[in-house]
């Protein structure tokens, strides 16, 4: 970015020649490196979820723009629309109000006549439109005043720089500042995706996103230097092949259609050698469309809670992506839409490093896990080197990317400062705190609450939590101990491990053994009070010799817990099974009879929230539940069965009920079904997303958030057919 700006504040006194040369030399080198990308990216293919199709069943949509930069292209769009009209095309035409000439009325009106589209391109081509918040809303305010006199619905930025999260305060139906894919541009990341997708404004509002999908002329023939039209003939048989949209945009300025081409101009036959080959070959396949009626086009044919979005977010998390159930409900519910999201994370067991795409999440796992840490300060500083290994490959990957928004994870809080590039850039931080981590130390290694290291990490949450935009905390007893200390009230959320029925929705029993399974998944720490469990269950056993308790995880306490199995003769009947992934939790729990949760109340557990319980209750699955005061909080008796905490024999008395009183058992199965389907991740999902969206939208007037004008876009709209010529 830094570069760009000193590119373009230099520019006027850099001669021509030389400007070509460099960007001649960083194109040649960048087609190199890109040539997997460019000019296809497989990834961009992909069919968005929920996407209707085009009109009249059409395989693809043909979008024609222009550019107008100088008055040697303004002096050309007459010609340019003849030329075009003789193949039966129309198309948009972009023109800068404030620059080097003034739109003629008359010519306005025969674009108008001649069935094609105008739209605002900036205000000035001077690479500042971005330069600042202050200059951006100065120069909106006289380009809404354009669009109004043009009745324009269109806006492209010039040399495609963007801000996508500062356009809502445009007010226009559709932007077309972003390509699918494209190395040579100065903001050189691309859209990824060859679909119209939508751009969510504050209070449901928002704009079309075009992104264009052929290469532009000038890139092609004058940088490039590319002597045919080849590259575009094969993309458009690419994006035909895949239902897209091709979208071409070209510049007059650059188009020579009589004598001799001068320096940066290319023969205008070019472009009409491409129109042949366009309504030649695909006759009848595709939507000849302006840019204003494709955004008409979807705003109409798709409801808004199912428009794709391509939001670019990264989620960094010291845990392992695959067993991480909050981590991939977020990632997943946003990849759903049509995000593109990224997650920095750790491998653990016999799983590698590197790169894997996980439902459509691309998870990149940079450090190993050990889970052997006996010392706070082993722990300290494994997680310090994972905090080193996050921020320098979230600086390098936002370069390239420029996300929208980074969602760090606790543990440990510290995590989010991780994020210092991207929050320089204007990128907005979620910090989500799983568990609370003074808390969560004091219990891990029996340190006294009033330790100075314990003062530490309570200074350090408070830190981490004024860096981050916003908080999210994940039960509502910690949210009333962090607004306390850390965090204003209105910066923070409370999302619990909600149930998502994407994946924990009623899984068959597979299983036909006569055992009675008793089973905790999740990690093995002393207070999740696995011992206690062990304990009770070695009562249990003495009256139901076919019973098994099964122990899904791992770390922490568990060489005591295997010999304390060991020492009460449970070989064989208490089985340490490892751990297991997300998606494998399901089918395990299906197959139990029995789930306990057997917290300790005077510990850490006695505000820590389990997801263990919805997700028991999602498969029908009875509960046996240690009663902390979080528990009791969101459960009653009516949808779990409580023991005292610490109680291993009440504990056991409470298995033995559920196992002996079969309507008891059914009630507990039923009510559980019921809490689940009032209290799952579908019920709050949409809150997350729109709390994602409203940090990722720049608001220029406190409570005055820009609204789309509906009845302008009807009334540009209405000359136009939807089906246009094919």
């Amino acid at each position: 970015m830094f570069l760009n700006k000193a590119y373009y504040l230099l520019k006027p006194i850099l001669p021509w020649r030389l400007r070509l040369a460099l960007r001649r030399s960083r194109a040649s080198l960048r087609r190199k490196a890109y040539a997997g990308v460019w000019p296809m990216d497989p990834e961009s293919g992909a069919t968005p979820a929920n996407w209707p199709g085009w009109p009249a069943k059409h395989r693809f949509a043909l979008v024609l723009t222009h550019d107008v930069e100088g008055r040697k292209g303004l002096d050309r769009v007459e010609r340019l629309m003849n030329l075009e009209s003789r193949y039966g095309f129309r198309s948009s035409f972009n023109f800068v109000p404030e620059g080097e000439y003034r739109l003629p009325d008359s010519l306005r009106d025969a674009i108008r006549r001649a069935g094609c589209e105008t739209g605002v391109h900036g205000l000035q081509h001077d690479g500042k439109l971005y330069s600042s918040k202050e200059e951006f809303a100065l120069r909106s305010a006289r380009i809404r005043e354009y669009m109004r006199q043009w009745d324009a619905v269109g806006f492209r930025s010039p040399l495609m720089q963007r801000k996508l999260s500062w356009l809502h305060q445009l007010n226009a139906s559709y932007d077309a500042s972003t390509f699918d894919t494209d190395p040579f541009e100065p903001e050189p990341d691309g859209a990824g995706t060859i679909f119209p997708f939508w751009v969510p404004g504050p209070q449901a509002s928002g704009y079309v996103e075009l992104p264009y999908t052929l290469v532009q002329d000038f890139t092609l023939f004058v940088v490039l230097q590319e002597k045919d039209t080849g590259i575009w003939k094969q993309k458009l048989d690419w994006i035909a092949e895949r239902g897209g949209m091709a979208l071409l945009n070209t510049h007059p300025d650059y188009m020579c259609f009589e004598g001799k081409a001068e320096r940066d101009e290319f023969p205008v036959s070019y472009y009409e050698e491409f129109l042949q080959y366009a309504r030649q070959k695909y006759e009848g396949a595709f939507w000849h469309a302006l840019p204003r009626e494709v955004a008409s086009f979807y705003r109409t044919s798709v409801p808004q809670s199912s428009r794709n979005t391509r939001r670019k977010i990264c989620m960094v998390t010291h845990s392992t992506y695959e067993t991480d159930n909050r981590v991939r409900r977020y990632a997943e519910a946003l990849v759903k839409r049509g995000d593109q999201v990224d997650v920095i994370a750790i491998s653990g067991g016999d799983v590698p490093r590197g790169m894997e795409k996980i439902s459509g999440v691309n998870a990149f796992r940079i450090q190993h896990r050990e889970r052997n840490e006996r010392s706070k300060w082993t722990y300290a500083r494994r997680l310090f080197r994972f905090f080193l290994s996050s921020s320098l490959f979230l600086t390098r990957r936002h370069r390239e990317l420029r996300y929208d928004l980074i969602h760090v994870h606790n543990v440990p809080d510290f995590l989010v400062f991780a994020a210092w590039y991207p929050k320089l850039t204007g990128t907005k931080l979620i910090l989500d705190i799983h568990d609370i981590v003074p808390e969560l130390f004091a219990s891990k290694f029996g340190v006294r609450e009033d330790d100075r290291y314990i003062d530490f990490l309570k200074w350090v949450e408070k830190a981490s939590a004024t860096f981050a935009d916003h908080v999210i905390v994940s039960n509502h007893l910690w949210y009333e101990t962090l607004i306390r200390r850390s965090v204003p009230r209105e910066k923070c959320s409370v999302y619990l491990n909600h149930v998502d029925p994407a994946i924990f929705y009623p899984h068959a029993r597979t299983r036909n053994d006569d055992k009675f399974v008793i089973l905790f998944p999740g990690s093995f720490q002393w207070h999740q009070g696995l011992d206690i469990a062990i304990r009770a269950f070695a009562q249990v056993r003495q009256q139901v010799p076919n019973a098994e308790l099964h122990l899904y995880g791992g770390g922490g306490t568990e060489p005591e817990l295997v010999q304390l199995a060991d020492s009460l003769g449970l070989n064989g009947s208490v089985r340490f099974c490892g751990s297991a992934p997300l998606h494998q939790i399901p089918d395990i729990i299906a197959n139990a009879d029995l789930g306990v949760v057997p917290k300790r109340a005077d510990s850490f557990g006695n505000e820590a929230y389990s997801t263990k319980i919805m997700e028991f209750m999602s498969q029908g699955i009875p509960v046996v539940v240690s009663q902390t005061k979080i528990d009791r909080y969101y459960f009653d008796d009516s949808v779990v069965r409580f023991f005292p905490s610490g109680d291993a024999q009440a504990m056991a008395r409470e298995i033995l009920n559920v196992i002996r009183n079969q309507s008891l058992r059914a009630s507990l199965i039923a009510r559980g079904h019921e809490y689940v389907n009032h209290n799952s991740w579908d019920v709050r999902k949409q809150d997350y997303l729109n709390l994602v969206d409203s940090l990722c939208t720049q608001l220029f007037v406190a409570g005055e958030p820009t609204r789309f004008e509906p009845d302008r876009v009807a009334r540009a709209a209405s000359g136009s057919s939807t089906g246009g010529a094919s």
